[in-house]
């Protein structure tokens, strides 16, 4: 009797959580969605290369000099026309003033000479002086002039040397090396620096001979920075002149963007086509998810997440290109919201790229 009683309370406080919902269930995910896209496209493989700056400059001194400071350190990365080394320029600071000086003494003879030499024309057209004095005069008023012209030309050449006493770099770069310090006596032609340029960098790959009948120069090329996992793209620019005599590989020249952080003889992953197009679907590369290793993204499908496998042919930049014959063009896939993704899990598309 008493189960009979509480019956309909027992059936009232089922259905609302029947309404409620299993707390256990997780909501709907919200995720953004893209279309598949389909192209003609060549098959990759990955290729490994070496960092390089192809414009290095070993930066010497034009004059010699005791080092008085020197204001990098190998890796420092510089600016074009920073200080990197100053030498001593304090004999030259005194030769300085003592030419000003000089000058300033000439051009006194000068003004002397000029006055000298209107009055012995005076005369000597007057008849009040003789030929010799005139001559005389206008001598001196000229070599007080040639005097004043050499020791400015020797003034310059101290003002040439006291600017070239200040090495500054020559380029946007990072420093490779550095081979003198503060004391250094260094002479004319002395390497002091070396620096690559940072607008310069380029990895070099090797491969066969036969693999440059896919190769198109002006390409791009996916390209992976393998000490930082850093994905970006690169740029196939030339080809090295010379092959590899034992194994006839030849070296490709990757452009790459400057790096914040880049060592020459890096590694790096280089994926270059290997095959003729062929027909590809195409699919965003933020729709992938590992799992295990493996490459997937998530569908939707009847409101849920449905996980398909992906077999990677090729890298294409921001996309790749699969070959599984059950995407088609057109075909959505999740872009965002899919990392915490589960399969069959409830999905809300919010939007579409």
């Amino acid at each position: 009797m008493r189960i009979i009683q509480f019956l309909p309370v027992i059936i009232l406080i089922w259905c609302q959580v029947a309404l409620a919902g299993d707390p256990r269930t997780p909501p709907p995910a919200r995720v953004v969605v893209a279309q598949i896209g389909q192209e003609d496209v060549a098959r990759n493989e990955p290729f490994l290369g070496l960092l390089y700056y192809d414009r290095v400059s070993h930066i010497s001194t034009e004059v010699p000099g005791l080092v008085d400071q020197i204001t990098v350190r190998a890796g420092d990365r510089v600016t074009k026309g920073e200080p990197l080394v100053r030498l001593n320029t304090e004999l030259h600071d005194n030769m300085i003033t003592f030419s000003k000086t000089k000058i300033k003494q000439i051009n006194l003879r000068i003004r002397q000479a000029e006055r000298d030499y209107k009055r012995m024309k005076s005369l000597y057209a007057d008849k009040g002086t003789s030929q010799k004095n005139y001559e005389d005069a206008e001598f001196a008023l000229r070599n007080a002039r040639i005097e004043k012209q050499a020791a400015e030309v020797a003034l310059e050449q101290l003002l040439i040397e006291q600017r070239k006493s200040v090495i500054t770099a020559p380029f946007d770069g990072i420093v490779l090396e550095k081979n003198v310090d503060s004391g250094d006596w260094v002479q004319q032609g002395r390497q002091l620096v070396s620096i690559g340029s940072t607008h310069d960098l380029f990895v070099r790959v090797p491969i066969a001979e036969t693999g440059l009948q896919f190769i198109t120069f002006g390409r791009e090329a996916p390209v992976r920075i393998n000490a930082f996992h850093k994905e970006l793209t690169g740029v196939i620019v030339d080809l090295a002149p010379v092959a590899d005599a034992k194994t006839k590989n030849v070296f490709l020249k990757i452009r790459i963007p400057a790096l914040t952080m880049a060592a020459e003889n890096m590694s790096a992953t280089v994926f270059l086509p290997v095959s003729r197009k062929q027909q590809l679907r195409t699919i965003p590369r933020d729709a992938l998810v590992k799992f295990q290793g493996k490459d997937f993204v998530y569908t939707v499908k009847e409101g849920k997440a449905a996980i398909l496998p992906v077999n990677i042919v090729t890298y294409l930049g921001d996309k790749i290109g699969a070959d599984n014959p059950y995407f088609v063009p057109g075909m959505k896939v999740v872009v965002e919201g899919n990392e915490r993704l589960r399969p069959d899990q409830p999905v809300t598309v919010v939007g579409e790229k």
